[in-house]
């Protein structure tokens, strides 16, 4: 199976050869792409204050660097100089539909990885310095050109500068310089350093991020979420205790009774997999959505009754679990555990930005969980 996002390559031959492996430069992988915003409205956008955004500076020697987060004012454009600095907004899909939309394109990567779409407008050599990041990026050219170098493998021990408010790799010699075009495709896989540099004015590039939690994060979360589900009354318990000829000695037995303890919850499937379903979907902002209005289950039947569809909303995160017969639809951190009947609703919610009310039976169990979405504002109702 091609698509045309990719060239020649299929989905299988990318992830086996080029996923998390090596970086890999498309030409016109996007033919006759254009942005779906433009620069006036993605500045118009960081001035925002529910926006994250970012202004670099540089000066033309790349010696001094300088670092403004938004929201910005008219004024702050205003005052930029011609050349050499890069505006950067974050998670521009939770804003724009069309730009969820445009995700939809790297549907060949489960849609609960993937983090946002970054929005980056550049003047002549702006650009944010040698960098790596932690986890995959498709860089995608959609107006102006940049030029991209890529090259070697970098970690938090790679030295950097420290002189700098951005973090940028002091030792940095590129294995490959390409410059793009509208429509060219650079993925990088994580941890490869890169650095992008625009080529005349006008230059918009489309960041497409992965989420990739550490290890320390998942740990972390993963306890927490179990310490919630404990009472205070399970505890360290020893009672095939024997006498011990130091008191202070920590002997294997303890260990392994410590041991045992931390693998009972680690081992427990059902546990792993709804902690898993709840932190994945957790939304990148919290407080991102809009006002919600209260729905009951008679509204909601009585709008898929008239075939209103139902959007999701652009910042809500939605997956689901399959385990024999038992469903678990996961959204902005939230189960729900569904029954058979629920299943393709669920796959229909999951797998597409808009609900067609004909595509899923209005059983009472399915409009309920549309009523709770709805509250919820991981749905909504477009005009």
């Amino acid at each position: 199976m091609n698509t045309p996002l990719l060239g020649e390559l299929s989905f299988d031959t990318f992830l086996r050869e080029y996923w998390q492996k090596k970086p890999l430069l498309i030409r016109n992988a996007l033919p006759g792409c254009q942005s779906l915003i433009a620069g006036d409205e993605l500045a118009g956008l960081a001035c925002e204050a529910d926006v994250e955004s970012r202004l670099i500076i540089r000066d033309a020697s790349g010696e001094r660097w300088e670092l403004q987060h938004g929201p910005f004012s008219d004024e702050t454009f205003l005052a930029l100089p011609d050349t050499h600095w890069t505006l950067l907004v974050q998670a521009v899909d939770h804003w724009v539909p069309e730009a969820a939309k445009f995700l939809q394109q790297f549907n060949f990567i489960p849609s609960w990885r993937i983090d946002d779409l970054m929005i980056s407008y550049a003047s002549d050599g702006g650009g944010v310095g040698p960098h790596y990041d932690n986890y995959d990026v498709f860089l995608v050219q959609v107006e102006g050109r940049r030029q991209w170098e890529v090259g070697g493998l970098f970690d938090e021990c790679s030295p950097r500068r420290a002189d700098t408010p951005v973090t940028i790799l002091s030792d940095w010699e590129p294995a490959h310089r390409w410059v793009l075009e509208p429509g060219d495709l650079l993925y990088v896989p994580p941890r490869v350093g890169h650095s992008g540099i625009a080529v005349g004015d006008g230059c918009m590039t489309y960041s497409v991020g992965f989420r990739a939690p550490s290890h320390r994060e998942m740990l972390q979360d993963f306890s927490d979420y179990v310490g919630r589900q404990l009472s205070e009354d399970v505890r360290f318990a020893d009672p095939d205790l024997v006498p011990q000829v130091n008191p202070g000695h920590m002997t294997a037995e303890a260990l392994q009774t410590v041991h045992h303890i931390l693998r009972r919850y680690v081992d427990d499937q059902e546990m792993l997999a709804e902690w898993f379903g709840r932190y994945m979907t957790v939304p990148k902002y919290q407080e991102a959505g809009m006002d919600v209005e209260v729905y009951g289950l008679e509204d909601v039947r009585g709008y898929v009754s008239a075939g209103r569809w139902l959007a999701r909303n652009e910042g809500s995160r939605f997956a689901f679990q399959e385990d024999g017969r038992e469903t678990r639809l996961f959204v902005d951190g939230r189960c729900y555990p569904c029954n058979e009947e629920q299943a393709d609703l669920v796959r229909k919610l999951c797998a597409d930005l808009t609900i067609d009310p004909k595509v899923f039976s209005h059983t009472g169990d399915n409009l309920q969980l549309l009523v709770d979405l709805l509250n919820h504002g991981s749905l909504y109702l477009p005009e």
